[in-house]
């Protein structure tokens, strides 16, 4: 089973291709593009996109770098991505 969102990249015609070529074994359930109710790592995105919305990269390693950093920040702080997993109203157990 895959889960993907409506992305430009992840509606070319190869995958297309691939998805049509393997559908005896493959189930691939399609979600909206931007969908933070259905998917709760797009609210993780979001609190690292706050921080690289101002950074002016000199380079792709220091851009990098950057997310790199904030989602090990997140790591250390797992009520935000309780938040993140409350946001979609589904609950983890455990």
């Amino acid at each position: 089973m895959l889960v993907w969102d409506n992305a430009r990249t992840h509606l070319v015609p190869p995958l297309k291709t691939f998805f049509e070529a393997n559908s005896h074994w493959l189930i691939v359930f399609q979600l909206p593009t931007y969908a933070p109710d259905l998917n709760p790592q797009e609210g993780v995105w979001s609190l690292v996109k706050r921080d690289l919305g101002n950074l002016a990269a000199a380079d792709l390693g220091q851009l990098t770098r950057a997310a790199k950093l904030k989602l090990k920040q997140i790591q250390y702080r797992p009520h935000l991505v309780d938040g993140c997993l409350t946001g979609t109203g589904q609950i983890m157990d455990g």
